[in-house]
């Protein structure tokens, strides 16, 4: 079994070598490593070079957005099942995709999804945030659940069903994608209960209050477009759960 993972960057120096290396010293064997990058001037280009033999794939020029180069990464995957690991995010160890192939394997899964680490950008063994993700249920998405995006590994098929990220979306194409494929079609879906990845704080979406509103209110968008109706309290208990994640 294949897995596709990919890996979209942008100005990366500081820390897509740790990216690449988590990658590429994972056990399992059987990897199609994807590296998309945005026409990056800094030194992200020369480090990635180094490992120019152990990369599948690797493109790099301008792009409309992150969501933007995620699909074209997702249109390179000829992978099984494709996992997405962002240029400052990284395994935790040696043994997850291992461990995710297992999962696989083991519940006919159309996705798995896991538990999260954010730690601080300059010392990644100070964890700010903890994201334990929890049992999906039927009706997990309507009391603000999500999975973390980057733990969420898809079998490519679902991307050649249902769809890839919408650009539409420019804070919460993530979770737009997951709302469709997890609430709106009810992929089968499997929790591995263990922290995979860690993640540096200040994505996107977090880089500043104006973005964080603009996400919420992109979250609301995702469920119209789908033809979905959200309760009430949906888009208060979102954010009031990634409160939780501090204690």
């Amino acid at each position: 079994m294949k897995i596709s993972i990919i890996t979209i960057t942008y100005n990366s120096a500081a820390t897509i070598e740790q990216t690449i290396n988590s990658v590429l010293k994972q056990d399992y064997k059987n990897i199609e490593y994807i590296i998309v990058d945005g026409g990056s001037t800094d030194n992200t280009l020369q480090i990635i070079e180094k490992y120019k033999t152990r990369i599948s794939k690797f493109i790099s020029e301008k792009d409309n957005g992150l969501y933007d180069a995620l699909n074209k990464g997702l249109a390179l995957a000829t992978g099984d099942f494709i996992g997405i690991l962002h240029s400052d995010d990284f395994y935790i160890d040696n043994t997850i995709l291992e461990k995710y192939a297992n999962t696989f394997i083991k519940n006919n899964s159309d996705a798995v999804y896991s538990d999260l680490f954010y730690v601080n950008k300059d010392d990644t063994n100070k964890v700010i945030r903890k994201w334990k993700s929890g049992n999906h249920k039927p009706n997990s998405f309507l009391h603000g659940w999500m999975p973390p995006h980057p733990t969420f590994f898809v079998k490519r098929s679902l991307y050649e069903k249902y769809g890839k990220f919408n650009l539409d979306f420019k804070h919460s194409a993530d979770y737009e994608l997951m709302l469709r494929f997890i609430h709106k079609h009810k992929i089968k879906l499997t929790y591995l209960k263990e922290f995979t990845i860690k993640m540096r704080v200040g994505g996107q979406s977090n880089a500043s209050v104006q973005n964080r509103l603009n996400a919420n209110l992109e979250d609301r968008k995702a469920w119209k477009v789908n033809g979905l109706k959200p309760r009430f309290y949906t888009s208060y208990l979102k954010p009031f759960r990634k409160i939780l994640q501090f204690f």
